[in-house]
């Protein structure tokens, strides 16, 4: 988790000079025989003090030579703007391009795909399916069966032929309807265990829509 909040650049600074620090410790613990061209004995801090006025120097140059550029690419009137010569740059730099990749990011992000891909997986799948009747065209085949019949049972009304648990739900649903439009009533059968379905005569001459 702390490798991910780390700028990789103020790190390598920072281990520079640690590392110096750590030799430079380990020089003072050890007897001195660096020398320099007249014969003194060469101070290990010396050195750690030359190599940060260099770095300071060099990343001064940098620094001036990036502002540089930016002013002479504004002056410029030509198709390739600073914008552009930066991504150009930045496509052919391969060290910097694998400085900016964030491998743990990376693989969060992978990861985070794979569990989304998962979950769309198992999401269910409804299909909408047309049904090749439907309840108007039950509520005639209904009436059309109690002219032939006085009545006709209820199981028998609504499971008769029927090869499909949709069209029992038609069926019942038809029942319903006529019922709620006077045109068919229901009387208990023998045992309780079921009704008798039967046209209503005062309803035999209503108009059905």
């Amino acid at each position: 988790e702390e490798l991910e909040k780390l700028n990789l650049e103020v790190a390598s600074e920072f281990i520079l000079v640690a590392a110096t620090l750590m030799r430079i410790k380990a020089k003072l613990l050890l007897p001195r025989e660096k020398l320099d061209e007249l014969g003194n004995e060469v101070d290990p801090r010396e050195e750690l003090v030359r190599h940060l006025l260099e770095y300071k120097k060099y990343k001064s140059v940098i620094a001036e030579l990036a502002t540089l550029e930016e002013q002479r690419a504004l002056k410029e009137k030509r198709g390739n703007i600073l914008r552009e010569i930066k991504k150009l740059s930045e496509s052919t730099d391969v060290e910097s391009e694998l400085q900016d990749v964030d491998l743990y990011k990376l693989l969060k992000v992978y990861q985070r795909v794979l569990v989304k891909f998962e979950e769309e997986k198992k999401k269910p799948i409804h299909t909408i399916v047309p049904y090749p009747y439907t309840i108007a065209d039950k509520k005639k085949e209904i009436l059309s069966k109690l002219v032939d019949k006085e009545r006709i049972s209820f199981e028998e009304m609504i499971t008769d032929g029927v090869k499909e648990k949709i069209l029992v739900i038609f069926n019942f649903l038809a029942i319903l309807e006529l019922l709620q439009m006077q045109l068919i009533g229901i009387t208990l059968g023998e045992g309780y265990n079921n009704f008798w379905i039967q046209k209503l005569d005062s309803k035999e001459e209503k108009e059905f829509p």
